[in-house]
């Protein structure tokens, strides 16, 4: 009997061959990266500026698929508001971590954003796993997470801020192996995110999200859910002010990592840390009218802070004694602890061979 003829014969069929940027010309993928930042933050793109020409691009690049990840997970445009279209949240971060996984294996993913992260990763040596970690606390919003604890919440800062700080490390071409500058990366990230945590407490809850831990609530007497009544202001301003002041810890470390950095890159960081450092410190100078406006900086502010930075970069960083409580290890530590079981192997060790059957007697 004639077997029966398959559709496309598999001598015809290739494996779609490995290209960084997904075939895209890097000079195409550069442009709309740098109309992704310019649009989507201002404080960023300043700090950027004081990069050398290659490792700007390649901030860029990673930028653009940061913010994708951000606007595809809540349904924005470059942060805008909210604006979901009534998918499954989970079906959502599910596709950014496949495009995700096609664009770090070399493969085109028809998004110019996740393009560009197979151009940086395949020059700067990024890993999935670095870029999972990201995509994980777009998981923890996907599972309407909240944080039950500081610990809960500081994971959740290193997800979203602290493993990108981690990726930016390695796009200045910190070594991988160099674990005590990549630990003060991943603290800046922590620091610009609770800053940022604190000046969004209303946009938050507006969206139906807290990043309070649970227990900080119940310690000031707030129930669930209740913290932007106007009776408690008072407690919600001290809470500002504590996640600041941890702000403030995970940035004073971080500009010690700075001073491992070459000088234009540790200026760009000291820069980007006295912006950031900047909008937490002021949602605590405002106290209980921190979220009557939108906390932010000028241009002004901005060209100050800059200059403030250079100074910065000439001498050596203040010590810090004690070192942040929640280090990149620990937080790691409790990442993979969370994370699901990894699958069983299907494939049989070496001596679990199939072997012949034995002759019948």
């Amino acid at each position: 009997m004639k077997r029966p003829r398959t559709l496309i014969p598999s001598r015809h069929v290739r494996e779609t061959p490995r290209q960084s940027g997904g075939g895209r010309p890097r000079e195409d993928l550069v442009r709309l990266a740098r109309e992704s930042i310019q649009k989507g933050s201002k404080s960023f793109s300043a700090a950027s500026m004081l990069f050398d020409r290659d490792t700007r691009d390649r901030a860029h690049l990673l930028y653009a698929w940061c913010r994708r990840c951000d606007d595809i997970a809540d349904g924005q445009d470059h942060g805008g508001e909210l604006k979901l279209d009534g998918s499954d949240p989970r079906d959502r971060v599910e596709a950014i971590r496949v495009l995700t996984h096609r664009a770090l294996d070399g493969q085109p993913t028809a998004d110019v954003a996740f393009d560009a992260l197979g151009q940086v990763a395949a020059e700067c040596k990024l890993t999935r796993e670095m870029a999972d970690d990201v995509i994980d606390g777009f998981a923890l919003d996907a599972a309407d997470w909240r944080p039950r604890t500081e610990g809960d919440l500081m994971r959740y800062c290193f997800h979203v801020a602290g493993a990108v700080g981690v990726m930016m490390a390695r796009v200045m071409g910190v070594p991988a192996n160099d674990h005590e500058t990549m630990d003060r990366a991943c603290d800046l990230g922590l620091a610009f995110q609770l800053s940022n945590i604190a000046r969004d407490i209303w946009e938050d809850d507006a969206a139906g999200r807290c990043y309070l831990p649970l227990e900080w609530l119940v310690e000031a007497d707030i129930p669930p859910g209740q913290h932007m009544k106007p009776q408690f202001r008072p407690q919600l301003a001290a809470m500002a002010a504590r996640l600041v002041d941890l702000a403030e810890q995970h940035e004073a470390a971080a500009r010690l990592g700075a001073a491992q950095l070459r000088f234009r890159h540790r200026w760009a960081v000291l820069s980007a840390a006295n912006i950031y450092g900047a909008i937490g410190r002021e949602v605590r100078e405002r106290g209980e009218a921190a979220w009557d406006h939108r906390v932010h900086t000028s241009t002004a502010d901005k060209v100050r802070f800059l200059w403030q930075g250079l100074r910065e970069a000439l001498r050596d960083p203040q010590p810090v004694d004690p070192m942040p409580r929640w280090t990149r290890g620990d937080l790691m530590v409790m990442a993979r602890m969370d994370a699901p079981p990894a699958p069983m192997p299907t494939t049989p060790l070496r001596d679990e061979e199939v072997r012949p059957a034995r002759p019948r007697d």
